[in-house]
């Protein structure tokens, strides 16, 4: 079981849907309580990813009409996110770029981080199979 072997995240599925939750609460938790500004891209993709972590733990994630929803929900917050850090790519081609004071908000920082956890995210779901030796509610 290593970090970069598939099967650790096949076989633990359900504890990575709860950290996508978990990072999807605790973002939306932060805007509420006014620490961060009011942005509809972070939304976007906070959004996107608690509902990937939701569809993860679906007993019925292995269906293909499910794995269609998750690509499209995926797709959109993929791009919302690209769209994010592409901005502050055209900031650092324009030699106006310049990273938030608290790193720990910073919009280029958390769209980066956004795209792979939701293209991650997407996968696993699209990688999921039925194992015929193993019931469905594992």
């Amino acid at each position: 079981m290593g970090l970069l072997d598939l099967n650790t995240y096949t076989n633990n599925r359900k504890i990575v849907a709860v950290i996508a939750i978990l990072i999807s609460i605790t973002a939306w938790l932060v805007e509420l309580m006014g620490a961060v500004y009011v942005c509809p891209y972070c939304r976007v993709q906070r959004t996107v990813i608690g509902i990937l972590g939701i569809i993860l733990i679906l007993p019925f994630v292995y269906h293909w009409m499910v794995k269609y929803i998750a690509i499209v929900i995926g797709l959109f917050g993929a791009v919302v996110a690209a769209n994010q850090h592409f901005m502050g790519w055209k900031k650092i081609s324009a030699g106006t770029f310049e990273f938030n004071n608290n790193v720990l908000i910073d919009p280029f920082l958390l769209s980066g981080c956004a795209m792979f956890l939701i293209t991650g995210l997407v996968l696993l779901i699209i990688n999921l199979e039925i194992n015929i030796n193993t019931p469905l509610n594992h």
